[in-house]
């Protein structure tokens, strides 16, 4: 298998381990407009999912137009948490450190809050302003269209990278983009990644070896 010549990395659960953060302010709101969702029910529903479509789901639940207001709400709370408590992934900075071909950014979250956590976490100088945000496109995963997007603006073909993702839904987006996909497990659905056609592992440190080792 040949040696990826450019990686395309996923933010959060993958640079970032925002998404505990996300999901326990998600169900506080949830919880004063009287959906009861917990984290795990969230995570398991909606991992890798945009905003919008939480916001639509609790809007047919609640018979309310949350449009307006829940976005704002929703990213002022963690905005404010991820100043505290967000830190990096484990492993990232070491498997960062090691990869000496082009990495980029490429993800469904706005492009303020993907550079805020860079740089909170330390890891603006790993991507620079290789970033690119399903905002831009306005069209989410699992689209292929950012992956096709960040790959074409780097300067490779799909078949040249390989993209790092977390959940289903960016999994299935990279593959219907050409993509070969690599997903990190913390979730407990290993098999869910798989069944989207990911090639799965457990910890950064692992990665390496299964993308320079196998050429």
């Amino acid at each position: 298998m040949p040696t990826p010549e450019c990686i395309i990395f996923d933010c959060d659960g993958i640079l970032v381990d925002s998404e505990q953060i996300t999901f326990s302010v998600l169900s506080e709101m949830s919880r004063e407009i009287g959906v009861i969702l917990t984290e795990t029910e969230l995570e398991h529903h909606f991992l890798g999912k945009s905003l919008n479509s939480i916001i639509r789901f609790l809007g047919e639940e609640t018979g309310k137009n949350l449009a307006d207001t829940f976005e704002s709400e929703f990213r002022q709370r963690t905005f404010d948490r991820f100043k505290t408590d967000l830190q990096p992934v484990d492993g990232i900075s070491a498997l960062l450190d090691r990869i000496r071909v082009p990495v980029c950014v490429a993800s469904s979250g706005p492009p303020a809050k993907i550079k805020m956590n860079l740089a909170l976490t330390g890891l603006t100088n790993y991507f620079g302003d290789k970033v690119f945000s399903c905002y831009d496109l306005k069209r989410w995963k699992p689209d292929p269209a950012i992956f096709r997007h960040a790959a074409q603006t780097m300067g490779y073909r799909p078949g040249q990278c390989v993209v790092i993702e977390d959940s289903p839904t960016g999994v299935r987006g990279a593959i219907a983009g050409g993509f070969r996909t690599y997903a990190l497990s913390r979730h407990g659905n290993e098999q869910l990644l798989a069944d989207a056609g990911a090639t799965v592992y457990h910890h950064h440190r692992e990665l390496y070896d299964l993308l320079f080792a196998e050429g």
